[in-house]
């Protein structure tokens, strides 16, 4: 593992857990963090209840792949790019993984 991974581990571990601090703020809703270092996997996930309706589901998903940040799903309203891009990740190495390779094409993240 090169000192690009771990910095990256360490970006994507910061912004999960500030947007984890900002999402606890409703006590019925329990929010983990998932972080597998040794095969770079990073997950949000909610579960609980509002009001009557069951909350269970990964809202953010990120794997490192070949020194890229892969974004599996991003379900946050602004996207979680922006706060990437603001800790200082390359837009070059940053995949949007939940979209097709076409789509991914006409941004300006990497394809693959």
């Amino acid at each position: 593992m090169d000192s690009l991974e771990i910095t990256y581990q360490t970006i994507v571990e910061k912004v999960l857990h500030e947007y984890a601090e900002y999402l606890r703020q409703d006590s019925n809703v329990q929010i983990e963090l998932v972080f597998d270092r040794p095969h770079d996997h990073y997950l949000l996930v909610e579960t609980g209840w509002q009001n009557s309706d069951r909350v269970y589901g990964t809202l953010l998903h990120i794997d490192i792949i070949d020194h890229k940040l892969w974004i599996q799903h991003d379900g946050t309203e602004d996207g979680i790019v922006n706060d990437l891009v603001a800790a200082g990740v390359p837009k070059q190495s940053i995949v949007l993984a939940f979209r097709s390779i076409e789509r991914r094409k006409l941004t300006e993240f990497a394809v693959s």
